[in-house]
């Protein structure tokens, strides 16, 4: 019997209900600035934390987390119990969509072989609940980094033979995603980076990575991938530092090897403040390139200072990472996929459910917090008039490469006359903001 057996489908009940296991805020049929919650947020539930992770963290032997499925000793049936469970979870909560690893839904083989016919097997299994219960597959990768292979990289791995055996995970990744209808790919680069300059060749490495993408880019176009190849930007952790640094670093990367325009970023919250950004400076940095593509939305523990993955429970912080996704034309292939798990102490099957009718309810709390924003118009319209200045001709000019130094510094000789800086209004703003929390 399913560990959910006993848990009722999750149903919107409105913001009085005392029902712990219903939905307060997300309404899937509320319309939000032309299209519904459902539409607007594009929801999906994460295979790795969910069904994978057993509670194990690096001060543990062992995982606190008892799931009937760990305890199977054949792989591929474990793998197939697994995928009952997780479709039963999904189902329940109403999530349109969920995303995985490769590594996450098939085991590995023996040989990369049987690896390859795992995951081919399980991709039938998969279609077969997709077809079942409607729920789609938002974005697929693979997971090279956990195996002992990838220690010293995926695509920048010094042995290019295991350079390979990578190209190989993805293909089939790759190849999988689209099979399943999937509609983007994500490159989760755990390991592409390095632990010490002392044997690290940075040009290598960087021509390596470089490669890896164009190639991938490639084998979308040849399958038909109908949205976005992905980068997740990450900081550090595992690796000292990582080549995906930010999502500015992502587009520098991008841009040396010709791919600004067919690659995109899938945002996480915590890789975001890791990297000493909030995560709506991320957001809009994505938008102003033109490679925001995706979200994993959870927090990290600032006492901790590492990658918690934590279920998002600020409510004035998301209404402004949505404040932003929504000023730049909302999701498109994209959507928010919950990259976070319930704690190791969460120990029943109830508590995931707590986890994502929280995180979801934060979610669509914010959602209409930066409808009310964005309706009422005065950031925007702010930050427009304080850029007013720059719709003269001149300096139109200057932006369209049709005027020089010169001739801008001798306008203002010419005119002698100083600018009184204007006021921020900074403290007005941030009042502007809470106003409607």
């Amino acid at each position: 019997m399913s560990i959910f057996a006993n848990i009722a489908p999750i149903k919107y009940e409105g913001p009085n209900t005392s029902n712990p296991l219903a939905y307060r805020y997300y309404d899937e049929n509320r319309v939000v600035l032309g299209k519904t919650m459902k539409e607007q947020l594009r929801f999906a539930v994460c295979y790795w934390h969910n069904f994978c992770w057993n509670g194990f963290d690096p001060f543990s032997h062992s995982g606190t987390l008892e799931r009937p499925w760990f305890t199977i000793a054949d792989p591929m049936e474990a793998a197939k119990a697994k995928a009952d469970e997780a479709f039963a979870f999904i189902s329940k909560l109403g999530v349109p969509y969920y995303a995985f690893h490769d590594r996450d839904v098939a085991p590995e083989g023996k040989t990369p072989k049987e690896s390859v016919e795992n995951l081919k097997a399980m991709v039938d299994v998969l279609g077969q609940k997709q077809a079942d219960t409607g729920i789609k597959l938002l974005w697929g990768t693979a997971n090279a980094f956990s195996h002992r292979r990838f220690m010293s990289g995926a695509g920048t791995n010094p042995d290019a033979d295991i350079f390979s055996l990578a190209a190989l995970q993805v293909r089939e990744a790759m190849n999988a995603t689209k099979t399943l209808g999937g509609i983007n790919y994500v490159l989760w680069g755990g390991r592409e980076g390095y632990e010490t300059l002392l044997n690290t060749d940075l040009k290598r490495e960087a021509q390596q990575f470089g490669r890896f993408l164009q190639m991938v880019v490639e084998h979308k176009h040849k399958i038909g991938l109908p949205g976005f190849i992905m980068i997740e930007p990450k900081p550090r952790e595992p690796s000292k530092h990582q080549y995906d640094f930010d999502t500015a670093t992502v587009y520098g990367m991008l841009k040396q090897w010709g791919l600004e325009n067919e690659v995109k970023v899938n945002i996480e919250a915590n890789h975001a403040t890791l990297a000493g950004h909030s995560f709506e400076h991320e957001i809009a940095i994505a938008n102003s390139l033109g490679i925001f593509g995706s979200i994993d939305m959870n927090r990290g523990d600032m006492q901790c200072g590492w990658d918690t993955d934590q279920f998002p429970n600020n409510i004035p912080e998301t209404a402004l990472a949505l404040y932003y996704i929504l000023q730049g034309g909302g999701f498109t292939h994209g959507g928010l996929n919950f990259d976070a798990k319930a704690r190791r102490q969460s120990l029943d099957a109830e508590d995931m459910f707590h986890a994502h009718i929280g995180g979801m309810d934060v979610c669509a709390r914010a959602l209409l917090i930066a409808e009310a924003m964005i309706k009422d118009g005065t950031m925007a319209k702010f930050v427009e008039d304080r850029y007013a200045t720059w719709q003269a001709p001149w300096a139109q000019e200057v932006l369209a490469g049709k005027s020089n130094l010169d001739a801008v510094a001798n306008r203002a000789l010419q005119a002698n006359v100083d600018k009184a800086p204007a006021s921020g209004r900074q403290e007005f703003l941030e009042n502007w903001c809470n106003k409607f929390i």
